[in-house]
C-alpha cells in the first residue's frame, strides 16, 4: 500500500467527493455479489432439474441486476476522475503561484526541467492516484469486512478464509514498500536529472552545432537515459515481487476456499448449492484486491512524483513579502533611490566560504527626477542593483530606501509597480509582438502600442512583416534579431507610466541608427522620472547628471561625465578608449530626427488584427498534434521500434499466454472439482492442479512483467537518443518553429507512453485472440450451438475499442497537445520569471496557465467519460455471457446433450474467455494516449531537415595551420523557404508566413587572413551570414566556398571544427566553467585553459572564486553577469585555435577596459586566420581589411574605414549617428 499523508493533506475540498466514491465503492461491492449469489442461485436450480420456462423470473432479474451494477460503477468512475481533476487544478495552480512567491533567488538555484517536470508531468501522475489508487485502497480495506459478513450467512469457515486471504494479499505486500519507495525516489531524481539535461540541451543546441559537440553531449544524454532505464527497472523488480505475492494471495486464497467448501460439502456440513456460490464468488471477493494491484504501480510514481511537488510546495521564500496585506498603489511624492551600507553575496554558502561581495557597504543616492549612470568592470555589481531594487534578492545587510520608505516595509507589488525596467537579458515570450508589447500595458490602445513602438524605432519592421503586430516571434523572440529584441523591450517598457525607470544596458545590440533614434525618445521618457542607466558604454551615461563607478563592491569615484575625466581615475581610464574613439570623425551627415507628436494620420493607424486572431494562426505550428495520423499509421510505426527486440518480445508472447491459459485453467479446474463433489467421486486431483495453477499463473505474470518491460523501457533510452538525434538534425530551423517545453514534454512524458504498448498492449493482444479461440473450442465439444452463441459477445468486445476508438483518440490526443502547450508555459514562465515580476504580469500569466489547466481538464474528463462507459459495458456484457450460457445450455442438458453438472464449468468457462479481451479493452483505453503520444513523435521523426550532411566522407580539406578563402557567390535566403517540413505533406499543416527575402544575389569573398567587418541596421542580414557559414541553414540559391570548396560537400562535424563562432547571445549549460570551455576543445590542457581564460580577461575573476574554474554557472549561465558569459565564449575561441573566426557582436557586453584588453588578444588570435567581425560599434572595425555596409540583405558599400568615409553614404552616416549620441 502507498499511503502519503502529505499528499491526503491536499484532498481537504474533495473528501466529501471521496467518502462518497468509497461508499459508491463498497455499494458496488454489495452489488457485484448479489449478481453473483444470484447467478450461483440460478445455476443451482438448473442443476437440481429446473426448466429454463421456471426460471425466467431470475433470469431476468439476474439480467437487471448486472445492469444496475454497471450503470452504478460507471457513475462511480465519473465521480472518482473528476475528483482528481480538481485536485489537479488546484495543485497545478498552487505551484504556478509558488514559482513567482520563490521568486529568482529560489529558481536560480533550480533548473527549469526539473520544475516543470514536478509542475507538468509530476502533477499528472498524480491523476490516478487521486482519482483510482486513493478510492480503490479505502475501498480494499473494507470491503473484505463487508464480504466476511454476507458469506458468513453461508459458511462461517468460508467466510473466514477469504479474510484471512484478503487481509495477506492487502498488507502482505507491504513488506516491499519501504524499499520500493527508496527506488521509486531514486527513479524520480534520474527522471528529473533527464528531463534538465535534455532541456539544457535542446536550448543549447545552436552551440552544440557550431562546437561539433552533438555527439559528447548525446554521449551524457545516454548516460542519463541508462541511469532511468536502471533506476527504473530496480523499481520493476520491487513493484513485480510485490504483485506476485498478490496474485498468489488472490488464486490460493479462492483455491483453499474452493477446497474448504468442497470438504464441508462432503462433511455435509454445507450444501453444493453454497459451494456453487463460494465458486462463483471467486471472481468477485479478491475483485478490489486485483483492481487494487493493477493500481499499485501508479501508487509508487505517485509517491515519488509526491517528493518533488512537496519540495517546491515546501520551500520558503527567500524575499518574505511582509507587506503582503497592503495592495493598494503606493503614492510616493518622493521617488529618490538611497542604497545604505548594502552588503551582499549571491550564495549565502559562498558567503560563508569568504567569496568576495558583489556589494560591500556600498552606499549611493539618486535624487528624485534625476538622471545617474553606474558604471564599471562586467561583474561589478551593477546588474544587482536591479535585482536588489526590485527585491529579486535582499541584502544581507543594510537598507535600501525610495524616498523615505525602506523598500522592505512596502509589499512586493508597491515597489515593483513603481519601476519600468529594460535589462540586457532582454526576455520575449512566445506569442505575438503585439502581446509581448502588453507585458507593459495589457490596456494600451493600439494607438499607444503603435507611438510605443515608433518611439523605439520597431513599428517600421515591424510593418515589414507579413502579420504585422500580430506575427509570431518564437520561444525568447528567436525569430527577430537582437538589435529587433531589444527594441521590442524598449518599446514595452514605454509602454510602462511607472515613476523611477532603470536602463540596464538597454541599448547594447541596438545598431547606431537606431541607437540615436532611441536615445531621443529615452530622454523624453525621462524627463520628470527618477533615472538609472547602468551600462559599459560612453554613449548611455554621458549625459547623466551624475555617474556612479563601481569597484570591488563600492562606489569608487562619483561625479560628472567632465568632473570624472577630469580626476584621471578609473573613470578616465574606463572610458579613454571611448572618448578616443568618438574625436577626428568627420560628420559627413546629420541626423534629423522629427521630434514633433503622432501626425493624425499615425493616431489613426491601428495595429492589424487581433491576439486571439494571431494565436488561432500559429495553433498548428507551435504545438506539436496527436491527431495527426491515422491509428494504422501509428501501429505499423510502433511496431518498427520492435524490429531489434524480436527475441524478447515471443518470450513476452509465451509468457503471457501461458499466464492467461494459467488463469483460466484456476476457474476450470474450480469448476471440474465442483463437478466431482457433485458426482461424489475423488476432486484431489483438481485441487491439486488448482493450486498448482495459481503458483503458476503468479510466476509466468512476474516473468511476462519483467521482460515486457525490460525490453520497453530499453527500447525508450534508445528511443530518446534517437529524438535528440534527430532533433539536432533538424535544429536551429525546427527550433524556430517550436517550443522547447513541448519538446522536453515529448522526450519524457511521450515517449513513456510508448512503454504501455510494449509492456501492456502487444502481448496481450496475441493472446486475446489465441484465448478465446480455446475456450470456444472448449465451449463446442460440448455444444457447437454454445460456441456460436458465444462467438458475437467476443467479437463485440474484442472490437469495441475500435468502435469508441475514433471519440477517446480525438480526446486523447487534444489532452497530449494541451499539456504539451503547458509544459511550454511553465518552461517559459521559469525561465522569464524576472520580466513577468518587473512587469507585474504574474495575475495575467496565471490566467493564462489556469485557462490550458482547464482546457486538459475538459479534454480528460471527455476522455474518462468514453473509456468509463466501454469499460462498463464490457463487464456487463462479460458476465451476461455466464448468464447467456446458463440459457443455451440448460435446455441442452435436458436434452441430454450434456451432464448438467458441467453448467458452472461452461458459465466459467464463458468468463474466462473474456478475461484476455477485457484486458485489451482495458488497454485501448490507455492506448489512446499512447497513440496521441506516438504521433507527436512521427511528426518529429518525418521532419526533414534544412541542412542535409551529405558531405565527402574523406574530403580534400584544407590544412587547419593557415588562414582560408571564404567565398560568398549569388547568394539568395530567406528563413521561411527553409522551414522543416513534414515528408507526409497530408498529415500536417504548417503556418507559413510570407516569405521575405533576407539575402538577395549577395557575392562576397573573404582572403585568407584577412578581417572582414559587416556593419548595417539591425535585421539587415549580418547574422545571417553568420548562421549561412555555420551550415545552420542553406541558401536557397548560390553556394558558399573555402578555398574553392563548397562546404555543402563537407562532412558537417568535420567542416565546423575549422570554424570558431563567439555570437551576442552566448549559451552556457548548466555544469562548470571547465566543461563549458572544454567544449570548444575537449583535449585542451589545464595550461591551455588558463591561457584562454587569462586571454578572455576572466583569470581575476575565477582566481575570486572558491571553486576555481569548478563553479557551477547555473542554466544559461544565470550565475554569472553578461560580460562575464561573453568572456567565456571568448575563451571557447581562444581554446577552439580555428582557421576561421566569426565574431558577432563578440564585445558588446564588455566594459571598455576588457574590452580594450580582449581586443587586443582577440587581434593576435586573428593572426593568419580569416576573420567575419559582425558589429554596432564602428570604432570597433575601423581597422578591419574590409567593412561591408549590408541593407536589407544587399551590399549597398564595401571598403575600408577612410575609403568608405570619403564616399560619404550609408556607411559615413551610420558613423554620424553614431556619433550624433555621443555628442547629445
Amino acid at each position: 500500500m502507498y499511503f502519503n499523508r502529505k499528499l491526503w493533506s491536499l484532498t481537504e475540498q474533495v473528501r466529501p467527493r471521496i467518502y462518497g466514491s468509497v461508499l459508491m465503492g463498497l455499494v458496488g461491492s454489495v452489488l457485484g455479489i448479489c449478481r453473483l449469489l444470484m447467478l450461483g442461485w440460478l445455476i443451482g436450480k438448473v442443476i437440481n432439474g429446473a426448466s429454463i420456462a421456471e426460471t425466467w423470473p431470475l433470469v431476468l432479474a439476474t439480467l437487471a441486476l448486472m445492469l444496475v451494477y454497471s450503470v452504478w460503477e460507471y457513475q462511480r468512475l465519473i465521480l472518482v476522475h473528476g475528483t482528481a481533476s480538481i485536485v489537479q487544478h488546484s495543485l497545478r495552480t498552487k505551484l504556478f503561484d509558488q514559482f513567482f512567491s520563490l521568486g529568482p533567488a529560489y529558481f536560480s538555484q533550480q533548473r527549469s526541467g526539473e520544475t516543470t517536470n514536478a509542475a507538468v508531468e509530476g502533477v499528472e501522475q498524480l491523476e490516478v492516484y487521486f482519482g483510482r489508487y486513493l478510492p480503490q485502497l479505502l475501498v480494499a480495506l473494507l470491503t473484505p469486512v463487508v464480504i466476511f459478513m454476507i458469506v458468513a450467512q453461508i459458511d462461517l469457515p468460508v467466510a473466514t478464509v477469504l479474510l484471512v486471504a484478503s487481509l495477506f494479499t492487502l498488507f502482505a505486500p507491504s513488506v516491499f514498500q519501504r524499499w520500493d519507495s527508496k527506488l521509486a525516489m531514486r527513479r524520480a531524481s534520474a527522471y528529473r536529472a533527464f528531463a534538465s539535461e535534455f532541456l539544457d540541451a535542446l536550448q543549447g543546441l545552436v552551440t552544440l552545432k557550431a562546437f561539433a559537440q552533438s555527439k559528447a553531449r548525446e554521449s551524457k544524454l545516454a548516460e542519463k537515459a541508462d541511469d532511468l532505464f536502471q533506476s527504473t527497472m530496480w523499481v520493476m523488480a520491487t513493484n513485480s515481487m510485490a504483485r506476485g505475492i498478490t496474485d498468489i494471495g488472490i488464486t490460493l486464497g479462492a483455491a483453499c476456499a474452493l477446497t474448504l467448501a468442497a470438504v464441508r460439502v462432503e462433511q455435509g456440513l454445507m450444501s453444493f448449492e453454497s459451494l456453487l456460490l463460494v465458486l462463483l464468488l471467486g471472481v468477485e471477493v479478491f475483485k478490489p484486491l486485483r483492481e487494487l494491484r493493477s493500481l499499485m504501480h501508479a501508487g509508487m510514481l505517485a509517491q515519488s512524483a509526491a517528493k518533488q511537488v512537496f519540495s517546491l510546495l515546501d520551500a520558503r521564500e527567500k524575499v518574505l513579502d511582509t507587506a503582503a496585506q497592503d495592495s493598494q498603489p503606493l503614492t510616493l511624492k518622493n521617488t529618490s533611490i538611497s542604497f545604505q551600507q548594502v552588503s551582499f553575496v549571491y550564495n549565502q554558502q559562498r558567503a560563508a566560504k569568504a567569496a568576495p561581495l558583489i556589494h560591500d557597504q556600498l552606499n549611493f543616492s539618486v535624487a528624485q527626477g534625476s538622471r545617474v549612470g553606474v558604471v564599471g568592470s562586467s561583474g561589478g555589481g551593477k546588474s544587482t542593483i536591479v535585482s536588489l531594487l526590485l527585491r529579486f534578492y535582499d541584502p544581507q545587510s543594510g537598507a535600501i530606501k525610495i524616498g523615505d520608505q525602506n523598500i522592505k516595509d512596502m509589499s512586493l507589488q508597491q515597489l515593483r509597480s513603481l519601476f519600468s525596467v529594460v535589462s540586457q537579458d532582454t526576455y520575449l515570450f512566445y506569442g505575438t509582438i503585439k502581446e509581448n508589447l502588453q507585458l507593459g500595458n495589457p490596456d494600451a490602445s493600439d494607438q499607444q502600442l503603435l507611438a510605443a513602438a515608433k518611439a523605439a524605432n520597431a513599428d517600421e519592421f515591424i510593418q515589414s512583416f507579413d502579420q504585422g503586430y500580430n506575427s509570431m516571434i518564437g520561444e525568447r523572440g528567436v525569430r527577430l534579431s537582437g538589435g529587433q529584441r531589444q527594441r521590442i523591450a524598449i518599446a514595452r517598457a514605454l509602454l510602462r507610466d511607472a515613476p523611477i525607470l532603470i536602463l540596464d544596458e538597454a541599448l547594447s545590440s541596438v545598431d547606431a541608427k537606431n541607437e540615436a533614434l532611441i536615445q531621443l525618445a529615452l530622454d523624453k521618457l525621462m524627463e520628470g522620472r527618477t533615472t538609472l542607466i547602468l551600462a559599459h558604454r560612453l554613449a548611455s551615461v554621458i549625459n547623466c547628471e551624475q555617474i556612479l563607478l563601481l569597484d570591488k563592491g563600492k562606489v569608487a569615484e562619483c561625479g560628472s561625465h567632465p568632473e570624472l575625466l577630469a580626476k584621471q581615475g578609473l573613470y578616465a581610464k574606463l572610458m579613454d578608449s571611448q572618448v578616443q574613439a568618438g574625436r577626428g570623425v568627420e560628420s559627413h551627415a546629420q541626423l534629423a530626427v522629427n521630434k514633433a507628436e503622432l501626425t493624425a494620420d499615425d493616431r489613426d493607424k491601428t495595429v492589424t488584427g487581433t491576439v486571439d486572431a494571431a494565436s488561432e494562426q500559429v495553433t498548428e505550428d507551435n504545438i506539436l498534434q496527436g491527431d495527426k495520423h491515422s491509428w494504422s499509421q501509428v501501429i505499423k510505426h510502433l511496431l518498427s521500434y520492435a524490429v531489434n527486440w524480436k527475441g524478447r518480445l515471443l518470450l513476452t508472447f509465451l509468457f503471457g499466454m501461458g499466464r492467461v491459459f494459467a488463469y483460466i485453467s484456476v476457474s476450470i479446474f474450480s469448476a471440474l472439482a465442483a463437478v466431482a463433489v457433485k458426482n461424489a467421486t475423488d476432486y484431489t486431483l483438481w485441487v491439486q492442479l488448482l493450486i498448482a495453477s495459481a503458483v503458476v499463473a503468479a510466476l509466468l505474470h512476474w516473468l511476462e512483467s519483467w521482460v515486457a518491460h525490460d525490453m520497453a523501457f530499453r527500447m525508450l533510452s534508445e528511443m530518446r537518443i534517437k529524438l535528440f538525434r534527430k532533433l539536432e538534425s533538424l535544429a536551429p530551423a525546427f527550433m524556430v518553429k517550436h517550443r522547447s517545453g513541448d519538446l522536453i514534454n515529448l522526450a519524457t512524458h511521450d515517449v513513456e507512453m510508448v512503454e504501455y504498448f510494449f509492456a501492456h498492449t502487444i502481448a496481450p493482444v496475441f493472446v486475446a485472440i489465441l484465448v478465446p479461440s480455446s475456450i470456444l473450442v472448449l465451449l463446442a465439444s460440448f455444444s457447437w450451438q454454445l460456441a456460436a452463441a458465444l462467438l458475437p459477445l467476443i467479437l463485440l468486445v474484442l472490437f469495441m475499442p475500435i468502435l469508441f476508438r475514433k471519440r477517446i483518440d480525438v480526446a486523447a490526443a487534444k489532452a497530449r497537445e494541451i499539456l504539451g502547450r503547458l509544459s511550454a508555459h511553465t518552461v517559459e514562465s521559469l525561465q522569464g520569471l524576472a520580466e513577468l515580476l518587473n512587469y507585474q504580469a504574474t495575475a495575467s500569466r496565471r490566467v493564462q496557465f489556469e485557462s490550458l489547466i482547464d482546457r486538459h481538464k475538459k479534454q480528460r474528463l471527455k476522455f474518462f467519460r468514453i473509456s468509463s462507459a466501454q469499460s462498463t459495458l464490457v463487464e456487463f456484457i462479460t458476465l451476461s455471457s455466464a448468464l447467456l450460457m446458463l440459457v443455451i445450455g440448460t435446455p441442452l442438458a435436458a436434452a441430454g446433450v450434456f451432464d448438467a453438472a458441467y453448467l458452472p464449468l461452461i458459465a466459467l468457462a464463458a468468463v474466462a474467455a473474456f478475461l484476455p479481451v477485457i484486458e485489451v479493452a482495458d488497454v485501448g483505453r490507455q492506448l489512446s494516449d499512447t497513440l496521441a503520444a506516438t504521433s507527436r513523435l512521427m511528426q518529429v521523426e518525418q521532419s526533414q531537415p534544412v541542412v542535409l550532411d551529405q558531405g565527402l566522407q574523406t574530403p580534400a580539406f584544407p590544412l587547419a595551420n593557415r588562414a582560408l578563402q571564404v567565398e560568398f557567390s549569388h547568394l539568395t535566403f530567406n528563413y521561411d523557404a527553409d522551414q522543416p517540413q513534414i515528408a507526409d505533406h497530408s498529415q500536417l499543416e504548417l503556418h507559413q508566413a510570407k516569405p521575405v527575402q533576407l539575402i538577395t544575389d549577395l557575392n562576397l569573398t573573404l582572403e585568407a587572413g584577412s578581417k572582414v567587418a559587416l556593419v548595417g541596421a539591425s535585421g539587415a542580414g549580418k547574422s545571417t551570414l553568420a548562421h549561412l557559414l555555420m551550415r545552420f541553414w542553406d541558401p536557397q540559391e548560390g553556394e558558399i566556398s573555402i578555398d574553392g570548396i563548397n562546404i555543402k560537400d563537407m562532412p558537417l562535424a568535420h567542416f565546423r571544427q575549422y570554424v570558431a563562432i563567439v555570437t551576442q547571445d552566448t549559451y552556457l549549460f548548466n555544469d562548470t566553467v571547465r566543461e563549458n570551455l572544454l567544449m570548444a576543445n575537449p583535449q585542451a590542457t589545464e595550461v591551455e585553459l588558463l591561457r584562454a581564460i587569462d586571454m578572455a580577461e576572466l583569470t581575476d575573476f575565477i582566481e575570486r572564486q572558491n571553486e576555481g574554474l569548478d563553479l557551477i554557472v547555473g542554466e544559461r549561465g544565470y550565475a554569472l553577469s553578461g560580460g562575464q558569459r561573453q568572456r567565456l565564449s571568448i575563451a571557447r575561441a581562444f581554446l577552439r585555435d580555428a582557421p576561421i573566426l566569426i565574431l558577432d557582436e563578440a564585445t558588446s557586453h564588455l566594459d571598455a577596459i576588457s574590452e580594450a584588453a580582449v581586443h587586443k588578444a582577440l587581434q593576435q588570435l586573428m593572426h593568419n586566420r580569416t576573420t567575419l567581425v559582425i558589429a554596432h560599434r564602428l570604432a570597433s572595425i575601423r581597422d578591419a581589411d574590409k567593412i561591408v555596409v549590408l541593407n536589407a540583405g544587399e551590399i549597398v558599400e564595401q571598403g575600408t574605414h577612410q575609403q568608405l568615409l570619403a564616399k560619404n553614404g550609408y556607411y559615413a552616416k551610420l558613423l554620424s549617428y553614431q556619433q550624433s549620441v555621443k555628442a547629445a
